[in-house]
């Protein structure tokens, strides 16, 4: 009887999905009124990608969306629902892991709690009409690869908000990834949970100068060393022109992109000289060189770029300074972050002594006016 009664309810729950299913719409992840932020690769409308803060925009009918995807380990996200990203607080944290895996990522429920302090008729309004949601990559490409496979909205998917007039691309290690930036104590060790690179420099600036971020950047990746010598031969250099952060065989076009910066940032060096070590000077400079024209070929001879030396020591300064004013290349600045930026301490601190949201604050302070000069865009501090 037991056995009768579970097939019985499973026939009923069969019944129901079928009956539900007219009402779902279908949407390939490579739609184009889906937007990506960020490098991807798109093949058979799937579309995939591992690199910090990669972006989904999507704009729908109705008060459901779900994501069917893969991930080759597991990846966090960051997700705004009817909300723009102005800010580090989200409205929810997934995650994504396996094969072939429906995620459910809005429901009637969280627009009913959006819509909850609205009056009635504001509230029936909103209901009622389009929503939007927007899904970030937190973690890096190290925790995997994830792949888009459709969306599935109750409504029609509509054009989702375009990239940015104004864009910013990153090039960085795990400062850039925001490693560690959502603890409060540096003795903290590291967990792919509290990776959060909303909660980075780049993310503060992009949206300080209501930009995109491009972000490409790896935890322990060095100009010419990688932390504690780890990796030996392979740098944030060759790296950089990849679309996949662990995947050295696809290469990036940048001519194909619809990104075009207005500036490059480069933050990278710290791990050059970890664990009291550092390469040679003309072995730095060289490899610099290689990025500097790699960024160059990219975007052109007048792009601009800003050489960013962390803290970690003073003779980084001379390094990158030295790698600047060597290069032969136009539009290239230097711009040191000296002890006084952030301290060691708790107050700036996340897991494994890496700046925590305050401490990623200041280091966004200090680059500001730079970079407002260098893409020609205001700044003001009221």
């Amino acid at each position: 009887m037991k056995r009768q009664l579970i097939t019985f309810a499973a026939l009923i729950m069969a019944a129901l999905s079928l009956q539900a299913a007219p009402k779902s719409k279908v949407t390939k992840a490579d739609d184009s009124r889906i937007v990506y932020v960020g490098r991807t690769l798109v093949k058979n409308g799937e579309v995939s990608f591992d690199w910090s803060a990669v972006t989904a925009r999507t704009r729908f009918h109705g008060q459901y969306l779900a994501m069917k995807c893969s991930d080759t380990k597991k990846n966090y996200y960051n997700v705004w629902i009817d909300s723009d990203v102005t800010g580090a607080e989200v409205d929810k944290v997934i995650y994504t892991t396996g094969t072939d895996t429906l995620i459910v990522i809005a429901t009637a429920e969280d627009f009913a709690a959006k819509a909850a302090k609205m009056s009635k008729a504001d509230k029936k309004k909103y209901l009622a009409g389009a929503h939007k949601v927007t899904i970030q990559k937190r973690t890096e490409g190290e925790q995997g690869t994830t792949t888009i496979k459709e969306f599935i909205t109750e409504g029609d998917m509509l054009q989702a908000e375009a990239l940015k007039s104004r864009m910013i691309e990153f090039v960085g290690d795990s400062y850039t990834c925001g490693y560690g930036s959502e603890n409060s104590v540096s003795s903290d060790p590291f967990k792919p949970e509290t990776e959060n690179v909303n909660k980075s420099y780049c993310e503060i600036l992009a949206r300080h100068f209501d930009a995109d971020a491009f972000i490409v950047a790896h935890s322990g990746m060095g100009i010419a060393r990688n932390y504690n010598s780890k990796f030996a031969g392979y740098y944030m250099p060759d790296r950089y022109n990849q679309v996949f952060d662990m995947d050295d065989k696809t290469m990036w076009d940048a001519k194909k992109s619809a990104f075009a910066p207005a500036v490059t940032v480069i933050y990278l060096g710290t791990n050059d000289f970890s664990v009291s070590k550092q390469p040679s000077l003309a072995s730095f400079k060289t490899r610099y060189h290689q990025l500097l024209s790699e960024i160059k070929a990219n975007y052109g001879e007048d792009h601009p770029i800003l050489c960013v030396s962390s803290k970690a020591d003073v003779v980084l300064f001379d390094y990158v300074r030295a790698s600047v004013e060597t290069c032969g290349l136009k539009n290239v600045h230097f711009l040191g972050i000296f002890e006084g930026i952030h301290y060691n301490d708790d107050r700036n601190l996340g897991a494994s002594f890496h700046p925590n949201y305050s401490g990623h604050h200041k280091i966004a302070a200090a680059m500001m006016p730079y970079i407002a000069t260098l893409a020609g865009w205001d700044f003001v501090i009221e």
